[in-house]
């Protein structure tokens, strides 16, 4: 476990001298893009605990002593910390830049880069939006392992980086204590899954709501990859998911799914994949997934109840789909949810901030 783990679970103490925000430091590079470089300050910049207190505290940083630095608009911004800011990061967060230069390039770092990474700790969580990927991988954090960035530069990310298992089609991917996005809005996703990971679903889901954002996307990047326009008079498959989401306790049948849009099953297959990104099967086990979350962390029912009432039929059932999909059994997920039960309560409990 890393680290910035180690500081969530003693934030959680609530009412102790041992409190404190856990910090969170976004390298601003040059080229960056403004709306990527907020996506951090907007999401982790408002969750409280029950005295009003920050659970998290957001730095931003440059490579260079404090000074400006140059954005992909017509404007630059202040950055008032140097790259020994990141000393102090229980999670560092680079957005994309488009002036990478030999790192998106050749795949290696400047020296003055290279030497802005050296003051991360060991133990730190890493996190990337969009190209931001390629600074971790330049900097080796990511070779052995599972990693994303748009869909435009996965394929360039495979070639430059071979030891990086690259998935195009995802919006992000969790890897532990390293984690990296798919481009521009997708790093909302990562933030928003990071925050569900460190205080659990209520904490995010209401930063969601306050932000004017799903909580949740469906589907990957294979959704926004151009293709040719369709048909405008083609029907689509919102009915049918908004009509699985009432019933998720219910067996549902792909039939049931494409009689509600009148469709064969075959076309509602294909049109639900164009749309969502995901097979009918796989979309419905990730809201059943996503339900089973929710009861296992705002309710007391057991196990089998709410396996139930997620739509799995089965404990053993929701036990392998949650192995699968998160790693840990339900009985394992709910302690650690239980475990940081008080700090989520406790940021409930207290409007966030808009």
């Amino acid at each position: 476990m890393s680290r910035a783990h180690d500081h969530v679970r003693d934030q959680v103490r609530d009412g102790g001298p041992a409190f404190r925000p856990h910090r969170v430091v976004v390298l601003a590079l040059d080229g960056l893009l403004p709306f990527e470089l907020g996506i951090p300050h907007r999401i982790f910049g408002r969750p409280r605990d029950a005295r009003g207190r920050q659970l998290y505290e957001v730095v931003t940083c440059s490579v260079r002593p404090p000074g400006p630095v140059e954005t992909d608009a017509d404007f630059a911004v202040q950055v008032a910390h140097g790259p020994e800011a990141l000393a102090g990061a229980d999670t560092v967060i680079v957005p994309a830049s488009y002036e990478l230069g030999p790192v998106f390039e050749e795949g290696v770092l400047t020296p003055e880069l290279a030497a802005a990474l050296a003051h991360i700790r060991p133990g730190t969580r890493l996190a990337s939006i969009c190209t931001g990927v390629f600074v971790l991988a330049a900097a080796g954090r990511l070779d052995g392992r599972r990693a994303t960035t748009h869909w435009a530069e996965a394929a360039h990310l495979q070639r430059l980086f071979p030891k990086v298992d690259v998935d195009p089609d995802v919006l992000f991917v969790d890897d532990g204590d390293v984690l990296t996005s798919a481009g521009v809005a997708a790093g909302i996703d990562l933030c928003l899954h990071m925050v569900r990971r460190d205080h659990g679903s209520a904490v995010a889901n209401e930063i969601a709501r306050r932000t004017v954002v799903p909580p949740h996307r469906d589907g990957g990047q294979a959704q926004y990859i151009e293709r040719p326009v369709p048909d405008p008079q083609q029907a689509g498959t919102t009915a049918a998911r908004a009509w699985a989401l009432g019933r998720l306790h219910e067996p549902i049948q792909l039939r049931d799914m494409a009689a509600q849009e009148a469709m064969s099953v075959r076309t509602f297959t294909r049109r639900f994949r164009e749309e969502v990104g995901v097979s009918p099967g796989q979309w419905l086990t990730r809201q059943r997934i996503e339900r089973a979350r929710q009861l296992l962390e705002s309710t007391g029912l057991s196990v089998d109840q709410v396996a139930r009432d997620a739509g799995f039929g089965t404990a053993q059932s929701m036990r392998q789909h949650l192995q699968t999909a998160l790693g840990v059994t339900p009985t394992a997920y709910r302690r650690t949810f239980r475990a940081t039960g008080t700090a989520a309560a406790a940021a409930r409990a207290v409007p966030v901030r808009t």
